[in-house]
């Protein structure tokens, strides 16, 4: 099975490729700039037809937060019409197409996890440009949009190694302890993303198997608590510690407003695919563990 991947740099295709380099019969071909741009349709077109996937997972996205307040352009180029070429692209070759959200869909407000049926109201312009994108990828009725939360990977930048490098420098570090929500191996998700593959490259027309998805990890925790527990682990390993400080979202203003409480209930993902998550301690550690092996990635 032949998967092209959009995003080649991020941490989600890094994963997928480390993944599918143990596993038979998957091929996971990185694509991105400069042959692929998300704003570019004729690129986009071009290159997938030059790659003839048996599936696309669109995993290019602009995520910085806060700077998207202020470039709104490029982050709905990316998130928005490039979901919507990438989809129509995959459409016109007849293959399923699996497309990346977030979390930051919502604006926290529910008190409770959200479903997929739940009413989306994003607070910035990341999360209403995602959102613009999960409409765009209908055009490809082979689709499933698969909204995850608070991502982090040994590959690159992300909460985790910010925290661990932040430890190299400073005794204390203040985290924000109001907000809550499912930190999610970047691993974890490339697993359950292959999975959902397979099981797609089957039953492509199968209609429990298209729509919207949740695929984040079990359990939840704040940012203050997950970064406590990435020290615990690092303690331990002999890496970098510090003292958390708990701080409020309205002690550390930021250009994007966040959602207060982003939990997603996987439930659909569980009943349709068989495929849960495991619980988020376990996904953290392992990605706190790999980055201490590669110390590298800590001084640069």
């Amino acid at each position: 099975m032949r998967i092209a991947v959009t995003g080649r740099k991020g941490q989600l295709c890094s994963a997928l490729q480390h993944l599918a380099s143990s596993q038979s019969g998957i091929e996971i071909v990185a694509v991105g700039r400069p042959d692929l741009d998300l704003a570019d349709e004729p690129s986009v077109r071009r290159v997938l037809k030059t790659v003839h996937p048996d599936l696309v997972v669109n995993a290019a996205a602009y995520t910085a937060v806060d700077k998207a307040e202020d470039d709104r352009e490029a982050a709905q180029a990316a998130n928005a019409l490039g979901a919507g070429y990438v989809a129509a692209a995959s459409a016109e070759f007849g293959v399923p197409i699996l497309q990346l959200s977030t979390d930051y869909v919502f604006d926290g407000e529910m008190s409770r996890p959200y479903r997929e049926e739940d009413p989306t109201n994003p607070l910035g312009v990341y999360g209403a440009t995602k959102l613009e994108g999960e409409r765009a990828v209908v055009i490809n009725p082979l689709h499933a949009i698969l909204r995850t939360s608070w991502v982090h990977s040994p590959f690159g930048p992300n909460f985790v190694l910010t925290m661990l490098r932040l430890a190299l420098t400073r005794p204390e570090i203040g985290v924000i302890s109001d907000q809550i929500g499912s930190p999610t191996g970047a691993l974890d998700l490339a697993d359950a993303i292959l999975r959902i593959a397979r099981k797609l490259e089957g039953n492509p027309r199968d209609d429990r198997l298209l729509g919207i998805f949740h695929v984040s990890s079990q359990g939840w925790t704040s940012w203050a608590d997950f970064a406590s527990f990435v020290f615990e682990v690092s303690g331990a390993e002999g890496g970098p510690v510090a003292t958390v400080k708990p701080i409020s979202t309205a002690e550390y203003p930021t250009r994007a407003r966040r959602p207060r409480d982003s939990r997603l209930d996987c439930g659909r993902l569980r009943h349709s695919y068989g495929i849960e998550l495991p619980d988020w301690r376990t996904g953290a550690a392992e990605t706190v563990r790999r980055i201490l092996a590669g110390d590298h990635l800590l001084r640069t």
